[in-house]
């Protein structure tokens, strides 16, 4: 009887010391899992954060981007919101060749949520300066109303925040002129952030003025001595509007400096730059004018053949849609 309970108490021995093995094996393997679950989970969220905006404090930069009302618009200011969304210091002036302001580029703000970072204004272009029917793109200058608008709204903010003793100093800004059919690298804000007071800055534009490229050209101490430019190159500034960005106490304290209706074809940049520097002040940028970080594109005009056939029987096929 004793042996039977000895045997007894043996195989009960041997099942705890079986139960408890398999129960601190569970603990190590849990605490391994854990461990590996939290490593995964810190990677994964290193790589979502390579796509998230890069938080770090700059100059404001206010990217101004004139519109207007065309088959192509909301699609060209959403691809230019989704880059504006991945550049935190720079402030959107949306201004639209129009009377009043849409509620297509209201909702544009609204779905990108850069409502906090934009200002929505309008400003008509002149009928004797406004394209007509076929007219080609170069006829008549464009823009010109809408930029002196923002330009006018950008000096009246900076004079309010100097005049309200806000921290930001308004020479510490910059103004870009960020046009909707372009192609912009989120690194040419870095680049445009790099740009001292009192300077204009200058990089490379692609695929502009029927060249690969247009850049400044420096000489051996960096100085900018001129440029490439192939078309009308006897211009003052033959560049890009693309292709600069000035430091806002320029603008401020030169309130002459803006565009004109009054002036030769291609001859914008000029207007505006004639007033705030010379060639061999501007700041080259983007790794001594090697780098290309904005590109000249333009939407293909979409054959709407179709759709102005059904217009003439009074329907369309986006009938209740924005698009």
């Amino acid at each position: 009887m004793n042996q039977e309970i000895r045997l007894r108490l043996k195989h009960l021995l041997a099942f705890l010391a079986i139960v408890l093995f398999l129960f601190f094996y569970s603990l190590s393997s849990r605490g391994c899992s854990g461990e590996q679950e939290e490593q995964a989970v810190v990677a994964e969220q290193n790589g979502r954060d390579a796509f998230l905006p890069n938080h770090k404090t700059g100059p404001t930069i206010y990217a101004v981007t004139p519109t207007y009302a065309r088959p192509v618009q909301k699609a060209e200011l959403t691809r230019l919101s989704h880059v504006i969304r991945l550049v935190p210091s720079v402030f959107w002036v949306i201004v639209e060749d129009a009377e009043k302001t849409s509620t297509l580029v209201t909702n544009v703000l609204k779905r990108s949520g850069l409502e906090n970072r934009s200002v929505q204004l309008s400003a008509k272009t002149p009928t004797n300066f406004k394209l007509q029917g076929k007219d080609p793109n170069w006829l008549k200058p464009r823009g010109v109303e809408q930029r002196n608008t923002a330009l006018k709204w950008i000096r009246q903010h900076l004079k309010r925040s100097r005049d309200a003793g806000e921290t930001e100093p308004p020479g510490h800004s910059l103004v870009y002129f960020m046009d909707d059919d372009n192609t912009y690298s989120t690194e040419l804000f870095d680049e445009i952030a790099k740009i001292e007071p009192g300077k204009v800055g200058v990089w490379p534009v692609g695929l502009v003025g029927g060249l690969m490229v247009e850049k400044p050209v420096l000489n051996r101490d960096g100085l900018v001595l001129g440029f490439n430019s192939a078309w009308k190159p006897e211009r003052p500034f033959p560049l890009d509007m693309a292709g600069f960005a000035i430091s806002s106490d320029l603008l401020l304290s030169t309130p002459e400096a803006q565009f004109s209706y009054e002036v030769e074809r291609g001859y914008q940049e000029s207007e505006i730059l004639r007033h705030l520097t010379i060639v061999h002040d501007m700041q080259p940028l983007a790794s001594g004018c090697k780098e290309v970080l904005v590109w000249h594109t333009r939407t293909e005009t979409p054959k709407l053949d179709a759709e102005k056939a059904l217009q003439k029987t009074n329907k369309k096929s986006n009938d209740g849609m924005e698009v």
